[in-house]
Order: structure tokens, then C-alpha cells, then sequence
């Protein structure tokens, strides 16, 4: 993206108290001695169950109210129609506020939100707002639409809809051209109230790459749900092992764990200088490496789970998506150590925007006279550290939710020996993830 947008990282190799190889060396060493200690120490499942949890019967009867849901849904409807305003009516400008809606509030604000609240997204959804209304008007179920969704499909929609959008973001040499914007947004809703219409808020539950996104990150809050719809008060490890591992699911933690990436190999120097001196068309190079990056994620993810031993039972090709939950942690500690100051400055950038939408020098919310504080930028061998930090409590986390999982199953007597590859592709996860956020 261009200046304003692409500044996703605030402090590098250069701000760490110590040399960014002995970073890496640290946090591989710090996975391996909690590989071991697991392996020792932790030798039946201990999160498979939503059995100690809490219940909290008066807050639910407050957040599954009609009333409740219809008041998000209205609130999620019109700041849909303020995002519709300014794209329609806006200019082409960098200060509408419609890029940082959707690439800041939206797409990295998503992530403290969701593990805060729940799955907001879900909440405060247009498309759940809207399908209720034509549901009513057509009387057909909301939930279960017209048709049955294909359950083999799995989220495999969803994958393709985060591929397209990470796309946009990083990729697309238009990604800050309000029509590009404009259109790529118009077709995802006319997909989603269609789907919704044609599956019900089954179609959005799978295909939505944002619900989906969401609700993914909410297994890591400590609101959960069990399986008779009661809301739970549960720890993050225990909510996270109730994700269903349905089709597709390996292919999204792929998106999301090669797209971080590439965002941050894409601003190394190493590729800046060869895209200047290669007389091949950027975009197209851009657009391989993106690819790349993301078969690349999921070829480690794929490999390291299947190489497991399994119990009698479980098919081999599943593993992946068994285990894909076990990403979760990790990519939350890649969006924190690459996207947290990003979050910080432009969010303060896009609310003072946000007064202004039609970029005609209007002051709606009182926030337009504002001024950004960018003091974090002063403060970049704590960002440096944070990213260390972020980046192997991730994995440390990850290394926890998948060895918790091959308790259940891997045969006892490969329960150490079989995991071995899942370390190996933890190893590789956190040396490339460590180098490729200080390489830029």
C-alpha cells in the first residue's frame, strides 16, 4: 500500500537490546523447553472438555435477547450505511475515511475486539441484520435459509474470501483507489446477503471471512459457549480447543499466517531492491510471492501435523484441520508484533478522519480538531521487545493447544516421538516469523 497504509511496523532489528539472531535463537530455544516440559510433565488432555466453565445464565438472557441482537444489529447497519457514505459519496482522497474503516479498524482492530468481546463480528453483522428482515418478509428460517449448506465446503468460502482480501490490501496496486475499494466491498456483500439468503446465517458462519475471522479469534477470550448453546465464562486454552475442526479450517490459518508474513518480507530491503532492479512487472512478483508465502504456511502446517502418528480411528488427511486451532495463538502473536503500532497511530488517524467523510472540511463527531499522538514511535525498543515477546508467548501458547490435542490423538507410546514433527514446524514458524518481522 502506499505510505499512509503501509507502515504496519514501528521499530525493527536494529532497536533490540540485543542482535536479532540471538532473539531468534532464544524463543526456538524457549519452544523446545516447553516442548520438553510438556512432553514430561503433561501426559493426558486436559482442554478437550467445556466441562469447567462457568455458566452465566443472566448474561446470556441479556445478550441472546431479540431486543439485544436487534440493537447490535441496527448499530452494525449504520455504521455500514456511514462506510457506504463515504465510499459513494466521498472523494478519492487518502483522508476518507473508508481505508481506514476497513483496513485498520476493521481488519486489525478486528483482533483486540474479538479477544476482548467475543465474536463481534457475529454481533454486530449487517448481513445477519438484513437476511433477519428478508427472512421475515419471505418466511423462511433465518438460520437454515431455503437449502441445506453444503457442510463438505466447510470454511474453505471463508479462506477464499480472507485470500482475496489480504490481496487487496497488500497486493492490488489500487488497494488505495476508492473504486477499487468500493467494488471489491459491493461484491462481498452482494456474495454474503445472497449466500445468506439462499443457506441461511449458516452460509455466513462459514463464508464470511470476517465472522469467520472473528469467531476464530473469540475462542481465545474467555467467553465460550457449550455445546447446548449455554454462555460460558472458560479459560482461553479450553475455549480454543472447542473449535470445530471443520474443512478448510488449515487453509484459513494458512491465509492468515502467510499473508502476515509476506507483509512483512515485502518490506524488507532485500525484496524492495530486487523488485527495483527486475524489469518483471512488480505486480505479478508481488503477487507470486503472496502465494507463495501462503502455500508455504500451509505445506508446514500440512506436513508437520500429518507426520504425527495417529490412534486407530483418525484419518491421516484430517489431521491438519485437528490441529489447525493449535495456529491461533501464533497468528494473534504475529498480528500483535506486526500490526499493534499501526493499530495505534492510524486508528487515531482514521476516528479524527471519521468527522470528515465527505473530505469537506466537516467536524460531524467533534474528533476533527484532534491531533494524532505519535508518541509510541519514540519508544521503538519496547515495540522491538513486544514483538519477541508477542511473537513466542504465540507459540508457546500453540505448543500447549497441539500437544493438549495429540494427547487425544496420538497412541501412548508415540505421544513424545510423534510430536516431534509438530515441534519441527513450530521451530520453523517462530525462526521465520522472528526474522522476517525484524527483517523489514
Amino acid at each position: 500500500m502506499d505510505g499512509t497504509y503501509s507502515a504496519h511496523g514501528l521499530g525493527g532489528a536494529k532497536d533490540l537490546p540485543i542482535p536479532a539472531e540471538f532473539a531468534v535463537v532464544g524463543a526456538v530455544a524457549a519452544l523446545i523447553i516447553s516442548f520438553i516440559v510438556l512432553a514430561v510433565a503433561w501426559r493426558s488432555p486436559r482442554f478437550e472438555s467445556m466441562d469447567r466453565s462457568l455458566p452465566l445464565p443472566r448474561l446470556q438472557s441479556v445478550v441472546d435477547s431479540p431486543v439485544f441482537r436487534a440493537v447490535l444489529g441496527v448499530v452494525g447497519l449504520l455504521v455500514v450505511a456511514y462506510l457506504g457514505l463515504a465510499l459513494v459519496a466521498g472523494q478519492d482522497l487518502e483522508t476518507n475515511p473508508a481505508f481506514g474503516m476497513v483496513y485498520v479498524l476493521l481488519w486489525v482492530g478486528i483482533v483486540p475486539a474479538s479477544l476482548l468481546l467475543g465474536p463481534v463480528w457475529k454481533a454486530f453483522s449487517p448481513f445477519r441484520a438484513i437476511n433477519r428482515v428478508l427472512s421475515t418478509v419471505l418466511r423462511t428460517d433465518p438460520e437454515t435459509g431455503l437449502y441445506a449448506f453444503p457442510a463438505q465446503l466447510g470454511v474453505w468460502l471463508a479462506a477464499v474470501g480472507l485470500y482475496a482480501f489480504v490481496w487487496l490490501e497488500l497486493v492490488s496496486p489500487s488497494q488505495t483507489a476508492l473504486g477499487t475499494l468500493r467494488l471489491w466491498l459491493t461484491v462481498y456483500a452482494v456474495v454474503m446477503v445472497l449466500g445468506a439468503l439462499v443457506f441461511g446465517n449458516r452460509f455466513l458462519a462459514a463464508a464470511d471471512p470476517f465472522e469467520v475471522y472473528s469467531s476464530l479469534l473469540a475462542k481465545l477470550s474467555v467467553w465460550g459457549r457449550r455445546d447446548d448453546g449455554r454462555l460460558v465464562l472458560v479459560s482461553p486454552l479450553r475455549n480454543l480447543a472447542s473449535t470445530r475442526p471443520s474443512p478448510g479450517l488449515a487453509a484459513v490459518m494458512a491465509v492468515l499466517l502467510g499473508s502476515t508474513a509476506y507483509d512483512s518480507f515485502r518490506e524488507s530491503p532485500a525484496w524492495v531492491q530486487f523488485l527495483q532492479g527486475n524489469d518483471v512487472d512488480q505486480t505479478l512478483l508481488n503477487n507470486l510471492a503472496l502465494a507463495a508465502f501462503v502455500l508455504l504456511a500451509g505445506a508446514i502446517l500440512t506436513f508437520g501435523t500429518m507426520a504425527t502418528g495417529v490412534s486407530a480411528g483418525v484419518r491421516r488427511v484430517d489431521l491438519p484441520r485437528r490441529y489447525a486451532h493449535a495456529m491461533m495463538p501464533i497468528v494473534v502473536g504475529y498480528m500483535t508484533a506486526h500490526y499493534f503500532s499501526y493499530l495505534v497511530v492510524l486508528g487515531q488517524t482514521t476516528v479524527i478522519q471519521m468527522s470528515d467523510p465527505l473530505s469537506r472540511g466537516d467536524d460531524w463527531f467533534g474528533t476533527g480538531g484532534w491531533a494524532v499522538d505519535h508518541s509510541i514511535a519514540y519508544q521503538a525498543t519496547a515495540l522491538a521487545v513486544m514483538k519477541v515477546v508477542a511473537v513466542v508467548t504465540g507459540h508457546v501458547l500453540g505448543a500447549v493447544a497441539s500437544h493438549d490435542r495429540a494427547m487425544t490423538l496420538l497412541p501412548r507410546q508415540h505421544q513424545v516421538t510423534g510430536q516431534l514433527s509438530l515441534l519441527m514446524a513450530m521451530v520453523a514458524f517462530t525462526a521465520g516469523g522472528l526474522f522476517l518481522l525484524f527483517a523489514s
